[in-house]
């Protein structure tokens, strides 16, 4: 895609071009994302893939320890806020051309996104206005929270977290302001959900926070490997552990307070599925240790569960909480 010679500028494609493009990136860097985000209606599916390749470019730069640097990771973070302060697709372009010349990562995936960051930047100034200014407040402050953490990471880029609350400060940098911001882009719906906005808001972040812990705990070992260190070493990973099972019950709740309201079916699906895989994820690694994956076949089987329950008017999660 970035290397089609046919295509002069972004301005060139359709709407439905730049959305193939666009699921095309989505594909190639992320796995869950790719299964979910497609399920939503539109404009909110277009809305979520550009907010979602936007944070993704963010955390590009962020775990670039092993190829870039700290002064070079914190350079990009920041021209990186610098362009959703006022985006263009000219500054994007000359935004590529600065961070591919010497690539912060070698995955494939992530480096066409960084190269066809114009395309994504030409798709974000063809959103609603509101729904615009929903990504754009929430990338920037995820940006400039990702710089502070990487400030704390030492010469080698090592970052390594003090305790819980270092914990949970990092996992709303890069995931907890996920889940507000798309709980901003479904109250613009302008259907029943509405009515149930405070209630989401209060569980927003824990919603993207469950998501992140499971990942880190899933990725513990690999993490280490890559210069990277996100269990305080003053923390038992059964706080963790815990701390995940609160989140991903607070996400459940939210789910199912979407699927209440009568959100669209594609919004409830979307949000149920990554809670039920992280469900998976989590029990899975809590017998087997870090490094361990739930199967495609799982994965596909607890597809077809949530998209079942949804189809037969059953709640789409089952709640998980604990009698203490």
């Amino acid at each position: 895609m970035g290397s089609d010679a046919t295509r002069d500028t972004e301005a060139e494609l359709t709407g439905r071009e730049r959305d193939v493009c666009l699921q095309d990136l989505l594909v190639k860097t992320s796995r869950t994302f790719a299964l979910a985000i497609p399920q939503l209606p539109q404009p909110t599916l277009r809305e979520v893939t550009v907010a979602y390749l936007l944070f993704r470019i963010a955390d590009t730069f962020e775990d670039a320890s092993v190829l870039w640097d700290r002064p070079r990771r914190l350079a990009a973070l920041e021209g990186f806020d610098h362009l959703l302060s006022s985006p263009a697709v000219e500054k994007a372009r000359g935004c590529a051309r600065e961070w591919t010349s010497e690539p912060p990562t070698d995955h494939a995936g992530y480096l066409e996104l960084l190269e066809e960051t114009p395309l994504v930047f030409s798709a974000l100034l063809a959103l609603s206005e509101s729904a615009r200014d929903a990504i754009l407040g929430h990338t920037r402050r995820t940006a400039r929270l990702m710089a502070e953490f990487v400030t704390q990471s030492d010469r080698a880029g090592v970052l390594r977290l003090r305790d819980l609350d270092d914990l949970r400060a990092y996992c709303y940098a890069v995931a907890g302001i996920v889940g507000e911001m798309l709980t901003e882009l479904f109250l613009l719906s302008g259907d029943g959900v509405a009515a149930s906005a405070k209630f989401l808001r209060k569980r927003a972040a824990a919603f993207g926070e469950g998501l992140q812990l499971v990942n880190i705990l899933k990725d513990s070992v690999s993490d280490e490997v890559e210069g990277r260190n996100f269990l305080p070493s003053t923390v038992d990973r059964e706080e963790v552990f815990a701390l995940a099972r609160t989140d991903l019950q607070a996400a459940t709740e939210y789910a199912r307070e979407l699927q209440r309201a009568r959100a669209p079916a594609g919004v409830v699906a979307f949000t149920a599925l990554p809670v039920e895989l992280a469900w998976a994820t989590l029990d899975r690694v809590e017998e087997l240790g870090p490094g361990t994956k739930i199967t495609r076949t799982q994965v596909f089987a607890l597809y077809a569960r949530v998209h079942q329950a949804i189809k037969d008017g059953r709640p789409v999660l089952e709640s998980r909480r604990r009698n203490t």
